[in-house]
């Protein structure tokens, strides 16, 4: 089951973690980082920051709709978009923060988890947190050269939250689409 992607609040995520660096980062550690955070806020609150969906590639769990955006900034033919305006890419390895988009999508309460996650992982490279989601993310499995969807059944199967808790959680998110496609 997937949010409907929310291209704003998962700019607006990305570039508190990048004004938290103070410097352009591996896109692979952004993406990195920006999971571990869905990831503990889908356990501690039933709804991830980002509304991505995820999938599980050679290393490791990704934002698949970040990756997507993050790729498309390095072509110049690509339709324009939000995050493309705020967020582009330096090189083939790093992306970096040209336009503030603001945070008024985002919670304080989201705020202090991305504080959290920063201070534990932001200074890490993106092989090292690759490494450590390999490692520590049982709902990663091994893909091979392709990529596999993980689900929100799948993360929180992996954090060990009880099945009735899951569901709940899963009906959490199911409304939160509904309410997002409603707004469009």
């Amino acid at each position: 089951m997937n949010l409907l992607f929310d291209e704003v609040k998962a700019t607006q995520t990305a570039a508190w973690l990048l004004r938290q660096a103070g410097a352009p980062l591996q896109h692979l550690a952004l993406i990195k980082l920006l999971y571990k955070a869905d990831r503990e806020a889908l356990r501690r609150w039933g709804l991830p920051i980002t509304t991505d969906r995820y999938a599980a590639m050679k290393l490791g769990p990704v934002t698949s709709g970040i990756y997507d955006l993050i790729k498309a900034s390095g072509n110049s033919g690509a339709h324009p978009s939000f995050w493309s305006a705020h967020i582009a890419r330096r090189g083939p390895y790093e992306v970096e923060l040209v336009r503030d988009p603001g945070g008024s999508e985002l919670s304080r309460a989201e705020v202090r988890l991305l504080a959290e996650i920063f201070t534990a992982d932001g200074a890490k490279d993106g092989f090292r947190l690759a490494d450590e989601t390999h490692r520590d993310f049982p709902e990663w499995k091994d893909p091979g050269g392709t990529s596999v969807p993980i689900e929100i059944a799948d993360i929180l199967e992996a954090l060990g939250v009880p099945e009735e808790q899951a569901a709940h959680t899963e009906d959490a998110v199911r409304a939160h689409r509904a309410a997002r496609q409603l707004a469009i």
